[in-house]
């Protein structure tokens, strides 16, 4: 990619960055890794993965850090941009056999500086339920991988559940576990519960309280991630057959879908405010979704590989106030009544409050952007911007800036409505934005285990749910889709004409827009970071974290918040 100042092609590794608000520091003393500090050998090793959680604690060091690198789990105290890592000290350090750690997920709701709650998954299928702080084991869940032998994909705890969590597997399901639950000794049998367009819930028979509470197929092939919105109300999933799928949580019904360009779907993420999601995968493309209109409205092409992490930067946030003309109301209006945000997390800042005024009905914002970042497989952290031109199209442009290069797009949406076009046509041109700083503060509703239970108790039973192949889509420089049966090659050969012929079907529709019909967007900082590819992007209050696959997980300062070398290095040669 193109050097700092330059238009050439480098490998040189970026330390810092520049946007709008400032330059974006690396620290290289806060840099976190296996105690050696030697790069690992990821060779056929499943994804680092990054967990943080904040305990409160009252000496200022409430963030704790989990992360895998191989067999090995490191669990320390996260001094981010104010102290040098110490990591001759880790809290707790696991090494596993004949299995490895794939994903893992603190709850916040029951973290304290005694004790905290970390679900971690694994290669073989199992999830383990521990405390690092006490050094505890308390639970294997799926140990005879009776309910599932694929490796886990991604665990969560449900939103404002201490005791809920959603594991997705390699195979295309995923299971709803109570920790209060056992497994069983002999595998379970399933009820149908509901059933749609490619997806089917089942119920676990069972006369006794047992997991899985409730077990989800949807698409084909492995089921890559998934999110909860910010309410907790609905659920994200994207998966292998190149499908995002967005869920009500609750009643299990089928909100919207999307399709990728082509190949599969890797990565999904909220906007704060719930209104949008970003989904990446192996197009090499982030893809900007809309949750009320069901529809693509942008694309971002930027990487040269595949999108491994995508995820909204919360404390980013630009709203300038003012009124709106009346004929942006309606659909924003009933989008408003549909969706009721609950209170923000435990990094809200002033940008919530903003957020809040936003999504009020008495004062609305001309203009908003939204940041978001990615990672991917080619070593290269992108920035993007997502601004109030390719929000609102059909609205005059803030007079705080200027987006010559969008008016095309504006007019052409405009002539579309007075020619009596649907409200969800595509444009004809295709804009390019690179734009400005922000997004929001999400938030969390409380989702009572009783109430979810009720709620799917009610549901009505269907007709038993078609049969699924299971395809696991390889490529070479790719991550965790490694399996170890060879007829999962025989699978993938055999549905890769139906794909194709799928492909060709939505192509076009929006489903899955041409490239032409939606606005590209342009990112607002490119840089290569790593040596190896990337499995991790999160925003922090006062930073950003990455971490690459040989294992470095690194810390890069937002500006303003760089505390001196000098202070940095003392402080760590202090430790030693």
């Amino acid at each position: 990619m193109a050097a700092e100042g330059g238009g050439k092609e480098t490998n040189e590794i970026k330390t810092q960055f520049t946007t709008r608000e400032g330059v974006y520091k690396l620290l290289t003393h806060s840099e976190y890794s296996r105690p050696n500090r030697v790069p690992f050998n990821s060779q056929g090793s499943n994804p680092v993965k990054v967990s943080f959680v904040n305990v409160n604690d009252q000496s200022g060091n409430g963030d704790r850090i989990c992360f895998n690198v191989g067999r090995e789990l490191y669990f320390y105290i996260y001094k981010g941009v104010r102290k040098a890592a110490d990591l001759s000290k880790p809290v707790d350090k696991r090494i596993y056999k004949g299995t490895q750690p794939t994903c893992h997920d603190f709850n916040p709701l029951t973290a304290t500086a005694e004790s905290v709650s970390l679900l971690v998954g694994f290669s073989a299928g199992q999830v383990q339920l521990i405390d690092p702080i006490k050094k505890e084991t308390s639970k294997l869940f799926n140990e005879e991988r009776l309910i599932d032998k694929s490796r886990v994909t991604c665990v969560r705890w449900v939103p404002g559940s201490e005791s809920l969590f959603l594991v997705a597997h390699s195979s295309g399901s995923m299971y709803l576990y109570n920790v209060e639950n056992t497994c069983g000794t002999t595998a379970p049998h399933y009820q149908l519960l509901k059933q749609g367009d490619n997806y089917a819930v089942h119920t676990c028979k069972s006369k006794s309280a047992r997991n899985p509470l409730l077990r989800w197929t949807i698409g084909e092939g492995a089921l890559n991630e998934f999110a909860f919105s910010p309410d907790g109300k609905f659920l994200a999933c994207a998966s292998q057959d190149g499908f995002l799928r967005v869920f009500g949580f609750d009643a299990a019904e089928l909100h919207g879908t999307m399709k990728s360009y082509f190949g599969g779907l890797l990565c999904v993420c909220w906007s704060p405010d719930g209104r949008y999601i970003v989904a990446g995968g192996e197009d090499d493309l982030v893809t900007v979704w809309s949750f009320s209109d069901c529809r693509v409205i942008a694309r971002g092409q930027g990487h040269k590989s595949w999108v491994s992490v995508v995820a909204f930067d919360h404390c980013t946030t630009s709203v300038e106030d003012g009124e709106l003309p009346a004929e942006f109301s309606g659909s924003d209006e009933d989008f408003h009544e549909q969706i009721h945000m609950g209170a923000g997390r435990e990094r809200a800042n002033s940008s919530h409050s903003r957020l809040s005024k936003r999504n009020s009905t008495e004062s609305r914002p001309v203009s908003v952007t939204y940041r978001f970042g990615s990672v991917g497989q080619d070593t290269q952290l992108c920035l993007w911007d997502l601004t109030e031109d390719i929000l609102f199209p059909h609205l005059p442009l803030s007079r705080t800036r200027t987006h010559t290069n969008v008016m095309s797009a504006t007019n052409n949406m405009s002539n579309s409505s007075a020619t009596g076009n649907p409200a969800n046509s595509l444009p004809d041109t295709l804009p390019r934005s690179n734009s400005l700083p922000q997004a929001t503060n999400p938030g969390n509703s409380i989702i009572d285990s009783s109430f979810i239970a009720n709620k799917f108790a009610t549901l009505s039973l269907h007709d038993s749910r078609k049969e699924r192949h299971e395809k696991d889509h390889k490529r070479n420089h790719s991550m965790g889709h490694i399996s170890s049966k060879s007829s999962d090659k025989l699978n993938q050969l055999s549905s890769s004409r139906s794909v194709k012929a799928e492909a060709a079907k939505t192509l076009g529709t929006t489903l899955c827009p041409r490239m032409e019909e939606v606005p590209l967007l342009e990112p607002l900082v490119c840089k290569k970071i790593a040596h190896e590819r990337l499995t991790v992007l999160i925003f922090l209050e006062d930073c950003l974290v990455t971490a690459c696959q040989e294992g470095f997980i690194c810390t890069w300062a937002r500006p303003g918040k760089v505390v001196s070398s000098k202070a940095l290095l003392a402080n760590f040669i202090y430790q030693q």
